[in-house]
């Protein structure tokens, strides 16, 4: 048992076990005269008891770093489930608590690293897997080159090429090697915009832009805002079924820009709301559709809104949809910008 243990501090620590070893060497000195014994006897065994003293005393408050140094090497070795245990109030204890996190954190990075690692492998299987066997067959000639044939091959490729733009994406974005332009733009062309772009991909849904005021603009990177809508907007045209609307909402707060993209789906499951923007989760109806998405898209907009301030998150619309918001900070116009010409707001 240490009973320094409670202090909160190890420079009282140290000094409580200075002030006993010169407190026990006056102590064993006083002692020594009393017996008669010899100056040398005495400083000798004063400076032993003090030693194994200060020893014990110091023995509890060494020990986080003993621990710290063993976990340490363990991860070095692989094993990131190493911790500290946690005893006392010190410094050297809060430095243990730390070294916990940190551990924790390493760890995740880790459990991260290896989904990444299996999901790429996944998502680049099964388009990889459906050309070599098209291939083969052509080669073998148990197909002909039939136009059907080609577009799904082209189809194939076209996912593929989608998935390592997607990784490249995110992976300068959370490597911070994508830098920002930021332009003041109108929310309601580029929106508008959007919907264009995404009915020429979903021409049996209804696109609706909503924007209040009509002159509402925005401070941002519109390229980069581009690509979180465009994802957005295809998820939502992914859900919706033919015939229904979605909608592209703006509106101005008090100090922030609020845009939405409310779909007619069948919505998004409480459970899945705090995840759909994980790397590569997806919900279990897009898993189990060959057209579904890499589940990249949302993983990209929820960094790209960070890197702008914003916050982004996911609703459930009633009476069924999905509403996904994104709040994005906001400064009011100041006449002497110039506001960009259409083309070099959007592309």
């Amino acid at each position: 048992m240490n009973p320094l243990r409670r202090l909160r501090s190890i420079k009282t620590k140290l000094s409580i076990v200075i002030v006993a070893a010169v407190a026990t060497t006056l102590a064993v000195n006083e002692i020594g005269l009393l017996l008669n014994f010899r100056a040398g006897f005495r400083a000798g065994v004063a400076a032993l008891i003090a030693l194994l003293m200060v020893q014990l005393m110091a023995r509890g408050m060494t020990s986080p770093l003993r621990d710290m140094e063993r976990a340490a090497t363990a991860m070095a070795r692989g094993d990131v489930g190493a911790r500290v245990p946690i005893t006392g109030a010190d410094e050297v204890a809060r430095l243990a608590v730390a070294f916990n996190l940190m551990a924790a954190e390493v760890t995740e990075v880790d459990r991260q690293r290896r989904d990444l690692v299996a999901n790429v492998s996944h998502e680049l299987r099964t388009p990889i897997s459906a050309l070599k066997a098209t291939l083969e067959n052509l080669d073998d000639g148990v197909v002909a080159p039939e136009p059907q044939l080609i577009r799904t091959m082209l189809a194939q490729t076209e996912r593929l090429e989608r998935l390592v733009t997607q990784l490249l994406d995110l992976s300068r974005l959370e490597s911070g090697g994508s830098p920002m332009h930021v332009l003041r733009f109108p929310l309601a062309e580029f929106l508008e915009s959007v919907a264009d772009e995404a009915a020429l991909h979903s021409p049996d849904i209804t696109y609706t832009v909503d924007v209040s005021p009509p002159d509402l603009v925005l401070d941002a990177d519109p390229e980069r805002l581009h690509q979180v809508f465009a994802n957005l907007v295809d998820n939502a045209a992914r859900f919706t079924p033919e015939g229904g609307e979605i909608v592209l909402r703006a509106r101005r707060g008090d100090r922030s820009v609020r845009l939405e993209v409310l779909d007619e789906g069948p919505g998004i499951s409480p459970a899945a709301i705090s995840r759909v923007f994980e790397r590569f989760y997806r919900t279990d109806e897009s898993r189990s559709r060959d057209e579904g998405g890499s589940g990249l898209g949302l993983a990209i907009a929820r960094w790209v809104v960070d890197l702008h301030g914003g916050r982004i998150r996911a609703e459930q619309r009633d009476p069924h949809g999905c509403r996904m918001i994104v709040d994005l900070p906001h400064r009011d116009p100041t006449p002497t910008r110039r506001r960009p010409a259409r083309g070099d707001e959007i592309r």
